[in-house]
């Protein structure tokens, strides 16, 4: 049975908040944000999950798309526009308006967790990441994606024209707080108690992008990518981080 909570304290600030950063955007394309299908995490997913919680789920497409590998699954989602509330009640069985920090006293324990696209629109990232950590069952799993700023749309106009411009979607999202290369992804994971075990780099999948991987070796790799997609398992301690192979998303 689906249900629409509300948190508790609706003055809270929201401006950290994901959805509500996209919808001060001009000219942003709201649709594709909030009805967007995440189904290139699906190398990243464990064998099973029970309990899905998504923070930043818009209408909660990519919930709808998950119960069909975890059909028995209960799922959560977190969003603050109140114009896809109606939708994401549909797709989840449980959804939950609000912004982040006013949500969190009300979540609950999960297996699996997404942050898709949303960590770089916050203020304390990490600080959220290590909230999140907290609502991880013993074994479970966070995947989470933020934007490569490495990237070639953005590394040479910075290199030959000494200038970027922010847009209204992408990498230089107007409404991004936070910037990430490879190490600073892993590192905001482990920086949360995360170990990252599996890793994706997704808008590699255009003629473009994969005919420059080819001449190049494979040397460009990191400067192709348009997003770092990870997988992140719980560590106490100092546990070191292990290295690991990015795979292309398909």
């Amino acid at each position: 049975m689906r249900s629409l909570e509300h948190a508790v304290d609706p003055r809270a600030p929201l401006l950290s908040d994901l959805n509500k950063q996209r919808a001060l955007a001009p000219g942003a394309n709201m649709s594709c944000y909030f009805h967007h299908v995440r189904q290139e995490i699906r190398p990243l997913l464990p064998r099973t999950a029970t309990s899905i919680l998504e923070i930043g789920a818009a209408s909660g497409q990519t919930l709808r798309w998950i119960r069909t590998i975890y059909p028995d699954a209960m799922t959560t989602g977190v969003e603050i526009n109140d114009a896809v509330a109606e939708e994401l009640s549909r797709n989840a069985d449980v959804a939950i308006l609000g912004s982040i920090d006013e949500c969190l006293p009300r979540l609950k324990k999960y297996d699996l967790i997404l942050l898709l696209d949303v960590l770089e629109h916050l203020v304390e990232s990490k600080a959220v990441l290590q909230k999140v950590r907290g609502l991880l069952q013993p074994g479970g799993h966070v995947v989470v994606s933020v934007p490569n700023v490495a990237h070639l749309s953005v590394a040479i106009p910075l290199l030959f024209k000494r200038r970027f411009e922010y847009q209204d979607a992408g990498i230089l999202d107007r409404t991004h707080l936070r910037f990430f290369v490879e190490d600073t992804a892993i590192g905001l994971m482990n920086d949360a108690g995360l170990k990252v075990s599996k890793g994706l780099i997704s808008g590699m999948q255009g003629y473009k992008a994969k005919t420059l991987h080819r001449l190049s070796f494979g040397l460009l790799k990191h400067h192709l990518a348009k997003q770092y997609i990870m997988l992140g398992e719980a560590i106490d301690g100092e546990e070191p981080q292990k290295p690991f192979s990015w795979r292309i998303a398909e």
